[in-house]
Formats: C-alpha cells, sequence, structure tokens
C-alpha cells in the first residue's frame, strides 16, 4: 500500500499518520500538506524526516497539475483525504476558501485519481473524511441522523463539505469510483489548533482568561477521541465494502456547558498552583450565526459491518488529551 493523507500536518491528519506509520501493510506513505495556520510539521516530530517510509510533499490541492504529479511519482494505492478548512467561524467570515479548498480542491484530487487509476494494476481505495454537519441541526436526539438521512448544512462549512461529500458519491455512481465517505462528530485529542473548543478553553485556563462559550452554552454535540476516529478510518479504508458512507459517534454527547465544566474541573485538580475555581472564567458571549443547536447520528452501520466502536471513555480521553497539553505547553 502506498498511502497518501492529504492534511496530514494538521490535527487528525498528523494523529493518522502516528497511529499507522508502522502498519507492516504501508509501503510508502505520503503526507500532503500546504501548511496553512492549522498544519504544523511540528505535529510529526520523530517521524518528518527521520522515518524512512515517510515523504511529505508541500503541495495545495488547488494546483492540479502538482497533485497530479504526487499520485503518479508515488504510485499512490489509496487516500484518506483530510485536508479541508474546517473552523466554522472562519467559514462565516471567509467563506472564499473553504469553497475552493474543500470543493475544488476535492475534485481535483478525485479526478487526478480517477485518471490514474482507471490504468491500475491494483486494487486501489479513496476514503473522504467528512463531518455530521452536512445533516444540520437535529432536535430529536431519540432519532439520529443515519447515513441515509438528508443535508441540510447550516454554515458555509458545513455546505462545502456536504458539496464535497456529494461530488464523492457522484463518482462513485458515475464512474464506479472505489470510493468511501465517514462523517465524524467532534474531535479531541493531541497537537488541535486552539481556536476548536476543547484547546481553547485548556489555553484560557492556564492564562487566567475569560473562557467564551456561545450563546446559553446547551448546545449539544457529541465527542469522539481522535485515537477512536483513527481506527474507524483504518478499518473502513482496508474494508471490502466500498462505495458507503459511515457515520462515526463517539456516544458521548454533552452541552458545551457540560464539557466547559468537565474541563475547568479537571485542571482545577491537575493544576491546584493555578488558583482553582476555573468555572469562574466562563464568560457567555453573542451567539454564532446559523449556529447548530444539536448534532446526533447513529453509527449502528460500521458497528455492524466491521464491529468498530470506540474504546476510550470520555473521561480517561479528556484526562489524557488535558495531561498532553499540560506538558506541551510548558
Amino acid at each position: 500500500m502506498n498511502l497518501l493523507i492529504t492534511g496530514g500536518a494538521g490535527f487528525i491528519g498528523s494523529n493518522l499518520i502516528r497511529h499507522l506509520m508502522d502498519k507492516p501493510e504501508i509501503t510508502k506513505l505520503i503526507n500532503l500538506d500546504c501548511l496553512t495556520y492549522a498544519g504544523h510539521l511540528e505535529n510529526l516530530v520523530g517521524i518528518h524526516g527521520k522515518h524512512p517510509r515517510y515523504i511529505f510533499e508541500k503541495v495545495d490541492l488547488r494546483n492540479k497539475t502538482e497533485v497530479l504529479r504526487v499520485v503518479r511519482e508515488h504510485r499512490v494505492t489509496h487516500v484518506v483525504h483530510l485536508a479541508a478548512e474546517t473552523h466554522v467561524d472562519r467559514s462565516i467570515r471567509r467563506p472564499d476558501d473553504f469553497i475552493t479548498t474543500n470543493i475544488t480542491g476535492s475534485f481535483h484530487l478525485l479526478e487526478v485519481c480517477r485518471q490514474v487509476w482507471e490504468l491500475a494494476d491494483f486494487f486501489p481505495h479513496f476514503l473522504h473524511v467528512s463531518t455530521d454537519e452536512v445533516y444540520g441541526s437535529n432536535s430529536d436526539t431519540d432519532n439520529p441522523f443515519t447515513e441515509s438521512s438528508p443535508l441540510n448544512p447550516s454554515s458555509p462549512y458545513a455546505a462545502s463539505k456536504a458539496a464535497s461529500d456529494c461530488l464523492v458519491h457522484s463518482f462513485i455512481q458515475t464512474y464506479e469510483f472505489p470510493a468511501s465517505i465517514t462523517r465524524c462528530v467532534n474531535n479531541y485529542g493531541p497537537c488541535q489548533f486552539p481556536e476548536k473548543l476543547i484547546p481553547l478553553v485548556i489555553h484560557s485556563i492556564l492564562a487566567r482568561n475569560p473562557i467564551p462559550i456561545y450563546g446559553d452554552g446547551l448546545n449539544i454535540r457529541d465527542w469522539l477521541f481522535v485515537g477512536d476516529h483513527c481506527e474507524a478510518l483504518w478499518t473502513v479504508l482496508n474494508g471490502n465494502k466500498q462505495g458507503q458512507i459511515y457515520n462515526l459517534s463517539g456516544d458521548h454527547p454533552l452541552t458545551n456547558l457540560e464539557l466547559v465544566y468537565q474541563i475547568c474541573d479537571l485542571l482545577d485538580q491537575m493544576k491546584p498552583g493555578l488558583g482553582g475555581n476555573a468555572r469562574s472564567l466562563i464568560s457567555f458571549v453573542a451567539d454564532r450565526p446559523g449556529h447548530d443547536r444539536c448534532y446526533s447520528i447513529d453509527s449502528a452501520k460500521i458497528r455492524k459491518d466491521y464491529n468498530w466502536q470506540p474504546k476510550m471513555s470520555l473521561e480517561k480521553a479528556l484526562h489524557e488529551t488535558v495531561k498532553w497539553y499540560l506538558a506541551a505547553l510548558q
């Protein structure tokens, strides 16, 4: 397997590379990343420039010529497509990059792989990593969204991911392209960029700055530890059920406020020298436009097809995550 991971210097991508780097099935692992603000090669210390099977290509997916070169030159057999603009707030302020990267960039990668793989003498697989946000808000948590639920994105980010999902699906239907799609709930763990909720809260507490919470803090999200997500991606990539969509849930639905309380209490325990009472730093701010109230998806399909389920409890994984940030920020 010559595996191409796009966005491999980002949060999920770098964790996935660490998760897979020593798998015996992988002959060559190519990390394609254009190193925007959220991509850092420091996330791959010990691998980047050191592992004999690892190759880095600084390439922007919007450059189709360079994408074609990478796929041909490295004779790519499998792809995990993670590269994307992902932050909802940024998509509200500057939607342009989300359209060009998430839609045009995904199209370039799909079209290049289709052209090259039509002549392939191996069995390729393209795994497109998406988000539960494409379904929009779900007010009925007793009936979570399934893979056949309609797409109803609320933000430019979610719309750009829904569009790229539709592109992948169209390639499957039109060209019999060997692809699968995963849609995951909120991820957390080491190396996440600090604009995301969990690292933002940790950084705010350590600096004794206000912890900004949108609206009333009662928006509900499900949470999946990044290591469990990586194992799900590897499972689907190696599976024999191409052309499918799989929801990936963590079975840890919480309001944002409940999650922040847990982080505050953890840091009070782990860093008593900060003075305690981290909850007092919580500051409610004006809600963002189009803020979905609740995400709720059903991952019964991947459990049935592949017997996958999360291994890490929220309590244990959150403790490990806070511990990692404390070490990294010393």
